[in-house]
Order: structure tokens, then sequence, then C-alpha cells
């Protein structure tokens, strides 16, 4: 009996990896997760155990995560890529939400000034986050390396908290000095970066475990596709 076009266009459709489903599934948190801190900004603080932090702070250590295991099993040059799609991701995201500030509003809108405030804290918080973010990211998948080639592929824990402490200390000075120069004293300044640094310093060390799990995982299905 002969095949049909379409059982022959099912038949040849190559197959989908496990390890290729894990690389999305990394890189979506990754993106996920960084345009909910894009979003959240800096239009609420939070007291967290002490801490006073912007609000879009909180989804930011699962980036280093991902970004951590991305570099770890499938090496430094897909987790570029993923830091410059999110660094594409942000870019978009400003693009639109400017399209819609501009866009004349129509009379049945509700809160006129809701979308404008949003907008205001959005843009000038993806700008400076922007700038702090392409810049830390580098840096972590730069600094992963380093010390996976210095400890010769051992002691991920070492690795995992060496270049996401270093990075997110680049991160949290660029973006809170960025976002809130000549609206907030010096002394705040540095008093929210220590926080916003204090709290990504043991979301790091938590994350540890996270990390061997996942790299474990991971590897586990990359055996099973070979």
């Amino acid at each position: 009996m002969a095949k049909s076009k379409q059982d022959e266009y099912t038949h040849s459709e190559p197959p989908f990896p496990a390890s290729e489903k894990l690389f999305l599934l990394l890189a979506s948190v990754f993106i996920g997760a960084l345009v909910m801190a894009n979003i959240l900004g800096v239009s609420k603080f939070v007291n967290l155990f002490g801490l006073i932090i912007p609000v879009g702070v909180l989804p930011y250590p699962a980036t280093f995560l991902a970004t951590d295991l991305i570099s770890e099993v499938y090496g430094r040059k897909r987790a570029n890529f993923v830091v410059f799609i999110g660094f594409v991701i942000s870019i978009f995201i400003i693009v639109m939400v400017t399209a819609g500030h501009f866009a004349p509003m129509a009379s049945i809108t509700a809160d006129p000034e809701l979308y404008e405030g949003i907008y205001g804290y959005m843009v000038r918080g993806t700008l400076a986050s922007m700038a702090a973010y392409l810049t830390a990211q580098f840096v972590d998948v730069q600094l992963f390396h380093f010390w996976k080639r210095l400890t010769k592929g051992k002691h991920l824990w070492l690795r995992n908290n060496a270049s996401t402490m270093t990075s997110q200390l680049v991160d949290s000075t660029a973006v809170i000095v960025f976002t809130f120069w000549g609206s907030m004293g010096i002394g705040e300044m540095a008093q929210t970066i220590f926080f916003a640094y204090i709290f990504k310093f043991f979301a790091a060390l938590l994350d540890t475990p996270l990390a061997y799990l996942g790299r474990y995982l991971i590897n586990k299905h990359i055996m099973d596709d070979s």
C-alpha cells in the first residue's frame, strides 16, 4: 500500500532530542525571568528579611542559574547566544511599549495615567538594566569558563558561585546607578546596591544544589540521546 505524502513528511521529520528540549527550557526560564525583572523594575520596593530591594530583583537569580547550567552543559557559545537573545527581547519590549505610549488613546480608556506610569518606570528601568545586564551576563559567562578551565572541569560549586557573585556586583551597581542617578542620594544608592547584591549573593549560594541537580539531569538526557 502506497504511503501518502503526509505519512512521508511525518516519518521524515527529524527527532527532537531531549537535550535540545532542556536547552529550550533553560533559555525560556532565562528570558522569562529577564522580562519579568525588566517589567517589574523599580516600580515597587519590598522588604525581604530586612533587605529593601526593588521588586524586579526577585526573579533575577533564575537568570544566572539558567546561564550557568547552559555554560556547564552546552558551552560558552550557547550561553553567549542566550544572553544576546535576551538583549534583543529587551529591545523588542521597549519598542512595543513605546509604540503604545505614542499611539492615539481611545476614549474608552478607563485610567489614562496607569499605562504612562508603567511606561515611565519600565523604560527607564529596562534601559538601565539592559546596559548592566549585557555587561554582567557576559562577565558571568567568561568567568564561569575561566574557573572551569582553571579547575579542569571540577568544582562546579566554585565556578557557579564565583562567576555569579562577581558579575552580580557589576550588575547591581550599574543598574541602580543608571536608574536612580539624580533622583536618589549617594548614600541611598549605596544602600540599595548593597541590599540588592546581598540578596543575589545568598540566592547564588542557595542555587548551587540546583546547579548540580540540573547538570545531572541534563547530562543523563544527553547520554540517553546519544
